[in-house]
C-alpha cells in the first residue's frame, strides 16, 4: 500500500449531542454542526449511537444520512440492535468500539484478539452490505493481526494514553506510547490495512500522529466541541486542519 497524500479529518459531533440533551429540546442541532464542519473542511463525520442514547440519538442517525454530503463515519458496539440499525441505514463506514454503561467515553480499545471469531462473524453482513468497516484498537501487534485476519478495511489506533501522558507531563511515558503508535501504525499498514487515529488528540499534541505517514485519518471530536466555545466550530475545525496540514508538511 502507497502512503496517502493528504491525511484526512474525520469530526466527531457527539458532544453537541450532549449539550442538547443537557437541557433537552432540539437545540444544538448535530446536523447543523456537521454541516458546519462540511464547510471548515471536515473530510468525514464521526457519530457514535450508544445503546443508552446518551448524546446522538435515532432521529441524529437519520438527519445525517440523508443529508450529510461527506462520508459517515457510525461508530457502534457490536450488538445486534446497532447492527441492525447499520444495516439500515448502511453508511459509508462503522467502526466498532467497545462501550460500557458507567464509562463517560471510550475507555482504550476493543479486545479483538480475545473475541476476534465474534466479532468476525459480526462484520461481515456490515461488509456484504457496503460499508467499510473499521476496527478501534490499541497499539497491539495481536490486536491488529486480529482485524487483518478478520478482514476489516481499517483500524483506528486509540491515541488516549499518549494524549494523556502528554496533558499531565509525563513526558517519558508519552513518548513510550508515541513509539508504540509509530510502530503499530508502520505495522497494519504492512499487513494492507488502513490506518486511522483519534481519541483525545488537542493542538499541542496532534502534530506527532498527524505526522506519521501510514496514518490516512484522525478522528477528533471532544476537543474540537470544546474550542467551539472560545473560536467557533468552524474556526476550530480550520486551526486543526492547519495544525495538521504542517505536520504531514515536515
Amino acid at each position: 500500500m502507497t502512503f496517502p497524500d493528504k491525511q484526512r479529518l474525520g469530526v466527531n459531533i457527539d458532544h453537541v449531542a450532549t449539550l442538547r440533551n443537557a437541557r433537552g429540546g432540539a437545540l444544538p442541532d448535530p446536523l447543523r454542526a456537521a454541516e458546519i464542519a462540511t464547510a471548515a473542511g471536515a473530510d468525514g463525520i464521526t457519530a457514535h449511537l450508544r445503546e443508552d442514547r446518551r448524546h446522538m440519538i435515532d432521529s441524529d442517525i437519520d438527519a445525517l444520512m440523508q443529508q450529510l454530503t461527506i462520508p459517515l463515519n457510525f461508530e457502534m458496539a457490536a450488538t445486534d440492535e446497532m447492527q441492525a440499525i447499520a444495516l439500515r441505514h448502511v453508511p459509508h463506514a462503522v467502526c466498532i468500539v467497545p462501550e460500557k454503561r458507567e464509562e463517560r467515553t471510550t475507555e482504550g480499545g476493543l479486545d479483538l484478539a480475545r473475541d476476534e471469531n465474534k466479532i468476525g462473524d459480526f462484520i461481515a453482513p456490515l461488509r456484504e452490505a457496503g460499508s467499510r468497516v473499521s476496527i478501534f484498537i490499541g497499539a497491539d501487534q495481536r490486536q491488529i493481526e486480529s482485524a487483518a485476519r478478520i478482514q476489516a478495511e481499517v483500524i483506528e489506533l486509540h491515541t488516549g494514553a499518549y494524549c494523556d501522558a502528554h496533558a499531565e507531563g509525563r513526558f517519558e511515558e508519552r513518548d513510550i506510547e508515541l513509539a508504540k503508535l509509530t510502530a503499530m501504525a508502520t505495522f497494519g499498514h504492512s499487513l494492507g490495512l488502513e490506518v486511522h487515529a483519534g481519541h483525545g488528540l488537542t493542538y499541542d499534541c496532534v502534530p506527532p500522529i498527524a505526522a506519521l505517514p501510514e496514518v490516512a485519518e484522525l478522528n477528533i471530536g471532544h476537543f474540537l466541541i470544546g474550542e467551539a466555545v472560545f473560536l467557533g466550530l468552524e474556526g476550530a475545525i480550520k486551526k486543526m486542519r492547519d495544525v495538521m496540514d504542517a505536520a504531514r508538511e515536515k
